[in-house]
């Protein structure tokens, strides 16, 4: 946690520099501020930090520019100076290995700057899968008042009859494409056209998802995680986020409270989201102190339905959902599963905000009743069993149910290097009812949990018609895959788990009814097999150093051990 601010001192009096002179300090701060224009009257003010993540390398932050600049007349109208400042931007598809492995980086730069600066509050300005779970973990450590604002989903583009967004209808037509069924020239105006505006992924994605958690905590501005990137609400939202920010008293750890985590947890259920959020509030859970339970979180999916009909498991577009209520309408349908004492940043109680809001229109063409939903139970469940002791998650809203039950031959790679080498060779001995099992891509292994768990069907099963097989790794996959997906296996295969053991030819069970899986392999080859493993070699420095001896596993939210809240 943060150190306190000096009692009864705000704005450029907090958290001095420290030369052992007080007044020294404070008379060189205000010249290098009075250096940027500043008034006495300006920097007499509260300051609102505002956590900048623009980047040429981040598209999904595209509009934080305008954003942070809307923020700032509101800040300024409320009676605060807000000041921006830069911190690490992630973007999934421009990051290598992962993004995942830049996250709890992401998250200590930002935490270190909340803690240096002297801010009253902080406004954190994200959008991109992993920035939002990287700010709302700092926010938790620095405990520092602090609001979240969102960049937004793209809009969807018409094509050729059809609309596209990134990224499930992405990896939809490649998966044709590898199948022979749509030809390179296809594929390349596709390419032009599944991203058109700037935004966050127009799916209920892992970006979508975490912008709808952030509300159901009660981290950003009630109504605010769906507005499209685009739209001028958006605008209005940032600009109201940063009058929020002037006057912010609850710190994050009033806010994100084990009802707002229950909270957000239904929500995730109800709107079949992505799988990534289960790492991202193990982690944030972590910080705060109290345990995400796989169990607990099994037991809310058999009592939530899934209410949501987006993309990737349903047939819409985050602007279908924001037209269709957005958070407002899905709470409001939630509310008799919801904990309603749970509090958000505005200081209201989840009652209160559903009592103001109880007018307000639903499509229920989108948001379907708990009485007519989409499915009677949620869209993710835990797994447990010999392969995976810890857990593992598979979203079976985004499955085949044909495939939930019943045992496979496992078709073995060991690494990301190995299955790009082989999974389209012809000679590869392999059938659509066996299991592909990617190992070492979980935390240590790849490193950073990459989205590989989304293993490509093997070419010539593909081109055989081929839409699905069972597939099962430590790795993640995109919020916007789809398929029978078993992730997050834990331990992972580079922590030795039993991942690390599986052959091809093993036998693995897998059942969904009864949340298993497990490895049919007798204790004593399994035991002559765990004499020959050998861990793989450390990182000798740097960041890959650091995150390598001190990661997590994902049941953990693979954050860095040493941040984790606790003893």
């Amino acid at each position: 946690m943060a150190p306190a601010s000096t009692p009864g001192r705000h704005g450029l009096e907090s958290r001095v520099t420290d030369y052992g002179d007080r007044d020294f300090s404070l008379y060189l701060r205000k010249s290098f501020a009075k250096s940027m224009g500043y008034s006495d009257a300006m920097l007499a003010k509260p300051i609102v930090g505002i956590a900048d993540t623009a980047s040429d390398l981040n598209n999904c932050h595209r509009t934080v520019p305008e954003l942070i600049e809307a923020a700032k007349r509101g800040a300024l109208a409320a009676g605060a100076l807000p000041m921006a400042f830069p911190t690490i931007s992630l973007c999934e598809p421009f990051v290598s290995p992962s993004t995942m492995h830049l996250r709890n980086l992401m998250a200590l730069d930002t935490e270190a700057l909340l803690n240096a600066h002297p801010l009253d509050a902080a406004l954190l300005v994200g959008g991109c899968d992993k920035t939002v779970p990287a700010q709302l973990m700092a926010a938790a450590s620095a405990d520092l008042p602090a609001v979240l604002l969102v960049t937004g989903p793209m809009l969807a583009q018409r094509f050729e009859g059809e609309r596209l967004s990134a990224c499930t209808d992405c990896r939809r037509y490649w998966a044709r494409y590898r199948a022979g069924e749509v030809d390179a020239a296809k594929i390349s105006r596709i390419e032009g056209a599944l991203a058109t505006t700037a935004g966050s992924c127009g799916v209920m994605g892992t970006a979508s998802t975490m912008a709808c958690i952030a509300e159901a905590l009660g981290m950003i501005l009630p109504g605010t995680a769906a507005i499209p990137a685009v739209h001028a609400d958006r605008l209005r939202a940032a600009e109201a986020t940063g009058a929020l920010a002037a006057r912010l008293k609850l710190r994050p750890s009033q806010v994100m409270t084990e009802a707002s985590f229950e909270n957000a947890l239904r929500v995730l259920l109800a709107l079949s989201g992505s799988t990534n959020a289960i790492v991202h509030l193990a982690a944030l859970a972590g910080r705060l102190g109290f345990p995400l339970d796989l169990r607990r979180f099994d037991a809310l999916s058999e009592e939530t339905p899934v209410l949501v009909d987006l993309k990737p498991t349903g047939e819409g577009y985050m602007e279908d959902f924001f037209a269709a209520g957005g958070m407002g309408g899905l709470l409001q349908t939630l509310r008799p599963l919801l904990r309603t004492d749970a509090v958000a940043v505005t200081g209201e109680t989840m009652a209160e905000r559903l009592e103001r809001e109880q007018t307000i229109f639903i499509d229920r063409a989108v948001i379907r009743t708990l009485d007519d939903p989409i499915s009677p139970v949620g869209g993710l469940v835990s797994l447990f069993g010999t392969l995976a002791p810890r857990g593992a998650i598979l979203k079976r809203a985004a499955a085949t149910p044909a495939l939930f039950e019943g045992e496979r031959r496992a078709v073995v790679f060991s690494s990301l290097a190995d299955l790009a080498a082989r999974i389209d060779d012809p000679a590869l001995d392999v059938t659509a009812e066996d299991a592909l099992v990617l190992q070492n891509a979980g935390p240590i292994g790849a490193p950073g949990m990459p989205e590989a768990g989304y293993l490509p069907i093997p070419r010539k099963l593909a081109r055989a018609g081929v839409k699905d097989m069972v597939r099962i790794s430590d790795a993640r996959m995109s919020g916007t895959a789809f398929g029978t997906i078993v992730l997050h296996v834990a331990p992972e295969a580079a922590a030795g788990g039993p991942l690390a053991l599986v052959q091809s030819g093993d036998r693995i069970r897998l059942s969904v009814r009864d949340r298993r899986i497990d490895l049919m392999v007798e204790d004593d080859e399994l035991g002559r097999r765990r004499e020959a493993w050998r861990p793989p070699p450390t990182p000798a420095r740097g960041w890959d150093h650091l995150y390598a001896t001190q990661v997590g596993q994902a049941d953990e939210g693979a954050d860095l051990k040493f941040l984790r809240k606790g003893p």
